[in-house]
């Protein structure tokens, strides 16, 4: 199954829900950054949340999440859009622990409770909308529930889940968010709680082969739930030679003249897609000219 995710209402317009598939972009970002088990776990349940969370935004909107729990994973970055993109990576991707006690892997103890999750909104506007709100769990799903009451009001639950198979590789990754919308009745809500508490783990439900839209009628019941709108989901960089080029002009001559000098040439590599840029003498002294010009 290709990845994807699916927006839908639900009871009438009381429950707004998105599910998505997230297996392939989540073995995409373990394979450039290498994460071992627990690593690929803390940023595939992000990298979950992220996607779905950018297609709730408009547009050219685009949404930055960063996950600093004060645990050994380091910071976990990912960026999304509107049209189902995301890439993010991990401060320490080889980081790795035995199964917690439900025989899980242990998520909490590699990203930490002392700390915060920041989601940052960029709107097209000078000025970003910000929120922050404490790490809660460690566990990533109970922090964006967490998030979405406290810094946004809207009562949801958020369920990320991935699961990784012997070699390191992603054998299933997905997630839902469900959210209360004002005014819906108490047994709905009741019945969304009950069955969100007992339900099978989502990554289960996607290694068994459920899709985004069974996803949301196995919490919801499907003669309750209205797709709007799938998307594919996928991992994408916006980096480029052209931007980190721009960025060396941008130091100035004199540092460019250092990097000649010393080196010879320059290599440049993006954090979140780890791809690796080089830069021969030859370009170097051509972007020197173009710095001159600037300058």
């Amino acid at each position: 199954m290709k990845d994807y995710l699916v927006k839908a209402l639900a009871f009438d317009g009381q429950v707004r829900a998105y599910a998505a598939n997230t297996t392939e972009t989540v073995g995409e970002a373990q394979r450039r950054h290498y994460t071992w088990p627990t690593a690929s776990a803390a940023i595939g349940r992000t990298m979950t949340a992220g996607v779905m969370m950018g297609a709730m935004m408009k547009g050219g909107d685009k949404i930055t999440i960063k996950v600093e729990g004060g645990g050994p994973i380091g910071a976990i970055l990912v960026d999304a859009n509107t049209q189902g993109s995301v890439r993010g990576y991990v401060t320490n991707p080889q980081t790795h622990f035995d199964l917690n006690a439900q025989g899980k892997l242990d998520v909490r103890r590699a990203v930490g409770t002392n700390g915060t999750l920041t989601v940052v909104k960029d709107i097209g506007l000078r000025d970003h909308f910000s929120g922050q709100t404490p790490i809660v769990s460690g566990e990533i799903g109970d922090d964006f529930t967490y998030y979405f009451a406290s810094s946004e009001q809207v009562p949801s639950s958020v369920g990320v889940g991935v699961l990784v198979n012997p070699d390191n590789s992603i054998l299933a990754a997905g997630g839902f968010i469900i959210q209360i919308m004002p005014g819906a009745k108490e047994d709905v809500i009741s019945r969304i709680e009950e069955q969100i508490t007992n339900m099978t783990p989502i990554s289960k439900l996607i290694e068994k082969g459920l899709s985004p839209e069974e996803i949301l009628y196995y919490i919801l019941g499907e003669e309750n739930v209205k797709v709007l709108e799938t998307m594919p989901v996928r991992f994408e960089c916006t980096c480029s030679k052209e931007r980190f080029g721009d960025a060396i002009i941008g130091l100035g001559k004199e540092e460019i003249q250092e990097m000649i000098d010393e080196d010879g040439q320059a290599e440049a590599q993006c954090h979140f897609c780890n791809e690796t840029y080089l830069f021969t003498k030859d370009e170097l002294e051509q972007m020197k000219e173009e710095a001159s010009s600037v300058n």
